[in-house]
């Protein structure tokens, strides 16, 4: 039996995105960021809210080349 919370799974969902969205951009820079996080959230069947948060904080960063 797990001993989490739905809040710490939903949370620990979110940080696996975002580490899987972090090497995706490593691994393929030419493609947007935009493409990448679409990607991610359907991967990790991120909730609507999850989804605004990484677009509002990671969609309109430049891209590390």
């Amino acid at each position: 039996m797990s001993t989490q919370t739905p809040c710490q799974q939903a949370g620990d969902k979110l940080k696996k995105a975002l580490c899987a969205l972090s090497e995706l951009v490593q691994q393929y820079p030419d493609k947007s960021r935009t493409t990448l996080l679409r990607q991610v959230e359907i991967q990790f069947d991120l909730s609507p809210k999850e989804c605004d948060f990484l677009n509002k904080h990671f969609d309109d960063l430049p891209d590390c080349k």
